[in-house]
């Protein structure tokens, strides 16, 4: 199987630590915005490539996975400056979905959900700002992990909107993530367990009924894992105004963060991102501003949401994947509806893990769980938890109130 994951412009491997560790064993691949020591990072663009020096050291995320015992044997596809949702790059085309080829992977960590679904690792690094983790895992059927913003550094990473930015992780199995996560996150403590679940009816009403009749499954199960189970609205018809802000944030962060590079340069970008780099050039300080008191508001809505011990679930993405040849019109109604359940996470810097939960039609589909910020251990462990669990226990005595 040809999943066309992994760059063309460097073949790097960094072997694992011979003295083992909790990852011993274990191959993983780098999206191509991480530092290696004496290669170049692409950034998913030829021009990026050439402008840039080799890196004189390797991002710690990566050395803190060899030390644990992990292989590093390549870098990954991504799409151009990790800015976009469908994982299509015009320079190096778009990688496989391993779980339905005929439809997209998601991006902009594209290369990284292709290789761990078509089992060419046995995990992967992205990045995830607005979904970037997330909507891929989704798509492709496998667990992938945001975590809280600022949990995990992100020195020696191409940066696309620093408020937002965060390095993620995909893997095919809960434990596996988990124990990714222990050592990303330098967890040594046992993790608590969560004692109240959300969710969240306002994010299952925006998505198309073939996905949520297949999450639905999901939901029930871990209705049952608690006590405690309240329905609610993350933010109801506010959604899409949050969505808005954030667009508008990380859209001017975004041209903040590269538009010197692109007006010097001049790089050939695909008209999507180039046209998201000049939204964001043109947003002004008082959309800004205005953006940025939605955020607040959104933020102390999730914090009220979000108390100690609470997990919210929701859909991951609102529909299946596109297939591959649809229109741009299509791939842009998709992302803006997919942006009104990923921003909560990203305007607070929530932690979100997506869980595979099937398959609608012929496309995988994805449930996911968010919690407070610097809840990240005991998501992880819910969800382990939760997938390892034998079903016939899952009947249980839960009260919805």
């Amino acid at each position: 199987m040809n999943l066309e994951a992994y760059t063309r412009h460097d073949k790097v491997k960094i072997a694992g630590n011979p003295e083992g560790g909790p990852l011993a064993g274990t191959i993983f691949a780098a999206k191509d915005l991480f530092d290696v020591a004496g290669r170049r990072t692409g950034a998913g663009n030829p021009t990026w490539l050439q402008t840039h020096n080799m890196a004189l050291k390797t991002a710690p995320a990566i050395e803190k996975l060899v030390h644990a015992g992990a292989t590093l044997l390549g870098k990954t596809q991504t799409v151009e400056l990790a800015f976009g949702m469908t994982g299509h790059n015009i320079h190096y085309g778009m990688p496989l979905n391993p779980a339905a080829p005929e439809r997209i992977p998601g991006g902009s960590s594209s290369g990284s959900a292709s290789a761990v679904a078509g089992r060419a690792c046995d995990f992967a690094l992205g990045t995830d700002t607005g979904g970037s983790v997330r909507v891929p895992a989704s798509y492709c059927g496998i667990f992938g992990m945001r975590p809280t913003h600022g949990r995990i550094s992100v020195e020696g990473v191409v940066p696309l909107c620093p408020s937002f930015d965060t390095v993620g992780w995909f893997a095919r199995e809960a434990v596996l993530l988990e124990r990714v996560g222990r050592v990303l996150l330098d967890e040594t403590d046992p993790a608590p367990e969560p004692n109240r679940l959300l969710v969240a009816v306002d994010a299952q009403r925006l998505s198309d009924p073939d996905v949520h009749k297949a999450v639905l499954p999901w939901i029930g199960r871990a209705r049952s894992f608690f006590e405690y189970v309240y329905d609610t609205e993350i933010g109801g018809a506010l959604l899409p105004e949050w969505s808005d802000a954030y667009r508008i944030l990380a859209g001017a962060e975004a041209w903040a963060t590269h538009g010197e590079w692109i007006e010097e340069t001049k790089p050939k970008l695909g008209p999507d991102v180039m046209a998201r780099f000049m939204a964001g050039k043109s947003f002004g300080p008082e959309q800004i501003a205005k953006a940025k008191t939605v955020q607040q508001a959104a933020i102390a809505r999730l914090g009220e949401l979000l108390l100690p011990g609470t997990i919210l679930c929701l859909p991951t993405a609102p529909v299946p994947p596109p297939l591959r040849e649809a229109e741009d019109a299509t791939f842009e109604r998709v992302r803006q509806r997919t942006m009104q359940l990923t921003c909560p996470a990203g305007l607070a810097g929530l932690p979100q893990i997506n869980v595979p939960a099937g398959f609608a039609g012929d496309a995988p589909v994805g449930v996911s769980f968010v919690a407070a910020r610097g809840s990240d251990a005991m998501l992880l462990n819910f969800v382990r938890l939760l997938t390892s669990a034998d079903e016939d226990t899952q009947n249980g005595q839960g009260q919805t109130a």
